[in-house]
């Protein structure tokens, strides 16, 4: 690679596998496995279904997010932001995983939001994800918003919902102002975050994309890494801050 000055990253839930999470796609997938489960990512099928709800709240008072550490990947990236190259860390996970491993939270863009906080679909009340668990764990199976009773859900964007737009905004400057972008652990399927990619391409960035399965972006990359992430990433990000010295 050229010398780089300015990487934009976007991560997907290949990155936190290491760490205890399991993906959604993948081969061990939560919806490969368990087709039923996206249900509870179906807005629809969450404000319609107090059966999916109820669901929804026991999946996230025993997600393995709470348990789980930053791994090997997480930690690349925050070297790869003390050696001035970041630009910025856009990810598709809910895990907050790169804040806990020590990514500024400024760098860090979530697309889809997540899941340490709750919000009301009636009032917009925000919450913390652990008070309102501590109500599921004492029993109540569909938890109303406390202020005017509404349905509430993690602060997540589910499937029939829109990215907000400042997020949606950010994470598409971040595209067309670096010189390398890196698509980690996502199968770049899912639009608008897929798209990042092309808009870094039509600015002028080179794609490099590391990820254990094909993706649909393969064609138009710098490099295609097929690896275990948890090796590829440090292996790539000490590549790129070599290049610098």
């Amino acid at each position: 690679m050229n010398e780089p000055t300015s990487v934009s990253v976007l991560t997907g839930a290949g990155v936190s596998t290491d760490s205890g999470i399991p993906d959604f796609r993948g081969p061990q997938g939560v919806w490969t496995k368990n087709p039923q489960a996206a249900a509870s990512a179906t807005i629809d099928r969450y404000v319609a279904d107090p059966e999916v709800r109820r669901a929804a709240w026991q999946a996230r008072l025993g997600h393995a997010a709470w348990a789980a550490r930053p791994n090997a990947a997480h930690r690349a990236l925050v070297d790869l932001e003390r050696a001035g190259l970041l630009r910025a860390l856009i990810t598709q996970n809910i895990d907050e995983l790169h804040q806990r491993a020590g990514s500024a939270p400024e760098k860090v863009i979530e697309l889809h939001g997540t899941l340490h906080r709750v919000e009301c679909l009636t009032c917009d009340l925000i919450t913390p994800m652990a008070e309102v668990l501590e109500r599921v764990a004492a029993g109540e199976q569909d938890p109303l918003c406390p202020r005017c009773g509404g349905l509430q859900k993690s602060n997540t964007i589910s499937f029939g919902q829109n990215l907000k737009a400042e997020v949606l905004r950010a994470a598409q400057d971040a595209a067309r102002s670096c010189d390398v972008f890196v698509a980690v652990g996502t199968s770049l399927t899912v639009h608008p975050a897929a798209g990042l990619c092309g808009e870094a391409l039509d600015a002028g960035a080179r794609l490099v994309i590391v990820n254990a399965e094909p993706t649909p972006y393969d064609p138009f990359a710098d490099r295609v890494v097929n690896e275990p992430i948890g090796q590829a990433l440090p292996a790539l990000v000490k590549e790129l801050i070599d290049e610098t010295r």
